[in-house]
């Protein structure tokens, strides 16, 4: 078996630790290399996530083996059979500790800043890496855990040699490994891409899953109330979901054929709700309107109907202040696109989307815009190249693999929600309101 990177290593682990799913478990993950991994098990456990600080303990003369390993609370172990072969002097010994616990103190307070550690006591700890080797630093991660309290460790990894339960030596309750290979030499042999991990993308990690985390309850629900979104000489019937302390919220477009009790448009709102995020899913026509093939692809119409929506939230007494993002699907991603040029959102993303029918409005688009399109979906997939040639804004394509234009395979849908998930929480920054709040008309 072999990984792309660490995302998918991490979404593979993910889906494998399903069964620890439960408000107890904790991830820890090892930096720098595994927290990307971890990243990617604590979203799919819906599970808060830290660093567990560990620093190697490299032989003077070959850094990258581990004579033994550090972590905080003055936890420390030894490679004995590394110190005999090696002939590594206390004193050398002691040198090398004492600068990697001062690596150790720095880097503590870069990734957690201001922000505490999470609790551990009487907690389940996932410590994640990006493979085993030696197995010194899991040991060490694992004694860290044990000393801030966890009832029980569980070592995840994507990658260990064999007898990686024996160079445990049972500081792990238990281990989750997705290959253990015969010919292992290296963890980074496994992977297509191994590139070094940055203190950005650890930082960057930790961020987003503070955002992620539930803010509606344990069940991370909140509820949805009716509501009515005046456009012009119409109303619109909606749906207005916003969490308690929510971050921000996204108004959906949905596409043609479908309205705003779409099931692909729902679920990926449930995701953005236990994101701390607030949703607003409402009918782009009314039902007569609807009737008319014609209307479902005028994207001024439908785009002036979003920006309605769009003063409508920002007048909202419980959405007033937040910061607003755009979700659209298929046509809907068009409207969201040209509505976005007007509408000033915090970022944008597409579902499946034809943003090549916002063709003029393209280069004007100022939010970050994330296109998502199914990697069976070829023809859409095109479209959203050449649209993605016309913008000017920070943006990125996304490509969901083995998903045709409905994500109606398993787990494209989930791969969606992290996507959006992940791009929404980190573009909107509690708000401010911007641009024109004139109000929109029909057209």
């Amino acid at each position: 078996m072999r990984f792309a990177d660490r995302l998918e290593a991490g979404r593979r682990l993910g889906a494998r630790l399903e069964q620890l799913r439960g408000p107890d478990v904790v991830v820890l993950g090892l930096p720098r290399g595994g927290v990307p991994v971890a990243a990617e098990v604590a979203a799919a456990l819906d599970a808060p996530l830290d660093v567990c600080l560990v620093r190697k303990l490299g032989v003077p003369y070959q850094p990258e083996l581990a004579m033994g390993a550090i972590g905080e609370d003055g936890v420390r172990v030894l490679n004995a059979d590394v110190l005999r072969g090696t002939g590594v002097r206390d004193d050398e010994l002691a040198r090398i500790e004492e600068r990697e616990r001062r690596v150790l103190a720095e880097r503590a307070e870069r990734y957690r800043g201001e922000c505490p550690s999470v609790p551990l006591t009487g907690r389940t700890a996932v410590v994640v890496d990006d493979g085993v080797a030696t197995g010194s630093t899991a040991r060490v991660a694992c004694r860290v855990a044990r000393a801030r309290g966890a009832a029980r460790i569980v070592l995840a990894v994507p990658v260990a040699p064999r007898d990686v339960a024996r160079r445990l030596g049972g500081d792990a309750d238990d281990v989750v490994c997705l290959e253990t290979p015969w010919d292992f030499a290296a963890v980074g042999q496994f992977y297509d891409d191994f590139t070094q991990t940055e203190d950005a993308e650890v930082t960057a990690c930790l961020r987003r899953a503070r955002r992620r985390r539930p803010s509606a309850g344990p069940s991370g629900r909140a509820t949805e109330r009716e509501v009515t979104v005046p456009a012009g000489a119409v109303r619109l019937g909606g749906g207005l979901t916003v969490p308690e302390g929510a971050t921000g919220v996204i108004a959906f477009a949905h596409g043609s054929g479908s309205s705003r009790h779409s099931p692909r448009n729902r679920q990926v709102a449930e995701g953005l709700h236990r994101a701390g995020l607030g949703t607003l899913l409402f009918d782009l026509l009314t039902d007569a309107e609807a009737g008319d093939r014609d209307n479902v692809f005028d994207i001024p119409l439908l785009a002036g109907r979003l920006l309605a929506a769009t003063h409508w939230l920002r007048a909202e007494p419980a959405t007033a202040g937040l910061a607003l993002g755009y979700f659209g699907a298929s046509t809907g991603a068009a409207a969201a696109l040209w509505a976005a040029v007007e509408g000033h959102p915090a970022a944008v993303v597409s579902r499946g989307g034809r943003p090549d029918l916002a063709g003029p409005r393209l280069p004007e688009v100022t939010a970050p815009t994330l296109l998502i399109v199914g990697g069976a979906d070829p023809l859409v997939l095109d479209l959203n190249r050449d649209a993605r040639s016309r913008l000017r804004c920070e943006n990125r394509l996304e490509t969901a693999p083995g998903a045709t234009h409905l994500f109606e395979e398993p787990g494209t849908l989930e791969r969606v929600t992290e996507l959006a998930r992940d791009w929404f929480t980190d573009h909107l920054a509690p708000a401010h309101v911007q641009g024109p709040s004139t109000p929109a008309s029909d057209g």
